[in-house]
């Protein structure tokens, strides 16, 4: 069962006089539960794919689906924050924590966006921050963390609110090896546990063992589409 249907999506910029194409036609379905990577060279549009999957941007054309929600007709500002805070978790490369907060007020966040009371957000971020392994941290503040723990805490936040599908883009980018796999098991516990749906952007083709299958993007163009047992036919590119 497909939670994101992309069919025949394009992003367009305008600089200057010329135009320049993120995405060219690209269609994509993610079944629920899985873990999809998108790799592909910088510049490929990988980014570009996730933002407008999670209603960060919105398409020059085509269809985005998430659920029963046709993102690319949401109109207005209101319209699209109303659908991220609903349906998408998301967690960069940089961890944009608030320095000034501790833990669980960084992972409360979203919930202050919902209205949610404070008694029920502050149980709700303690749990998220149990599920990555960080209870004991919640009363200190990034710059007391490692920038494995800091993204740990920054996963907790993107999935506080329960999310349908967490978009990560180059998550271990700023990670060191024993940190990207400690990352890599938690998606996979959070698929298990959670049943959620992960969309992750990275360059580094040795994280692909933890995913379900893999689509490669070349000038905005889908190259390739390959499951698990086809991974070797990346590193060849």
């Amino acid at each position: 069962m497909s939670i994101v249907e992309v069919r025949d999506l394009w992003r367009e910029y305008t600089i200057g006089r010329e135009k320049v194409y993120a995405l060219r036609g690209v269609t994509v379905e993610i079944e629920k539960g899985e873990f999809l990577a998108v790799v592909g060279p910088s510049g490929s549009g990988k980014s570009t794919l996730l933002h407008l999957i999670g209603g960060l941007d919105r398409p020059t054309q085509g269809v985005i689906k998430v659920g029963n929600v046709e993102v690319n007709s949401l109109k207005s500002d209101r319209e699209l924050s109303k659908f991220r805070n609903e349906y998408v978790g998301f967690v960069f490369q940089m961890f944009h924590l608030v320095p000034r907060l501790t833990a669980v007020e960084n992972v409360e966040l979203p919930l202050i966006a919902r209205g949610v009371e404070a008694g029920e957000r502050r149980r709700a971020a303690l749990e998220a921050l149990k599920l990555v392994g960080l209870q004991h941290r919640a009363s200190h503040k990034p710059t007391e963390m490692s920038g494995g723990e800091q993204q740990r805490v920054a996963i907790a936040r993107a999935i506080v609110t329960q999310p349908k599908l967490l978009l990560a883009d180059e998550p271990t980018g700023n990670l060191d090896s024993a940190n990207s796999k400690l990352v890599m098991e938690l998606f996979k516990k959070l698929i298990d546990d959670m049943g959620v749906t992960i969309v992750m952007a990275t360059h580094n083709l040795e994280l692909l063992e933890y995913c379900d299958r893999a689509v490669r993007l070349v000038d905005g163009r889908v190259a390739g589409v390959y499951q698990k047992g086809e991974y070797g036919k990346l590193f060849s590119k």
